[in-house]
């Protein structure tokens, strides 16, 4: 009994986890300006954003040049990627990618 518990809820943590990820992008070689609002500024066109994250050095707090925009729906993340992934934004050649993962 317990194994087919065990194995209802892989099935639906991994189902879950496979559609917010199918949403999630990734968005490298940002300038280093660009903060949270801006980023989002720059992926609005494209459909409705939950979230959108540049990650920042801990110590620091200065941009690393990456993050993330979360979309409401997987269409608006493929539009965005197809469109945006070698876009130049000040001076910078943007890498848009679907997010992975961490390993």
């Amino acid at each position: 009994m317990l194994d087919k518990q065990v194995s209802v809820l892989f099935a639906l943590r991994t189902e879950w986890r496979t559609f917010e990820m199918g949403a999630k992008i990734y968005v490298g070689n940002l300038p280093y300006s660009f903060g949270d609002k801006e980023l989002s500024e720059a992926f609005a066109s494209f459909g409705e954003i939950t979230e959108a994250v540049v990650v920042k050095d801990r110590y620091s707090g200065r941009s690393k040049g990456f993050g993330f925009v979360t979309f409401a729906d997987e269409s608006a993340a493929s539009k965005a990627v197809e469109a945006m992934n070698g876009k130049e934004i000040d001076g910078r050649e943007l890498k848009v990618n679907e997010a992975k993962p961490r390993e």
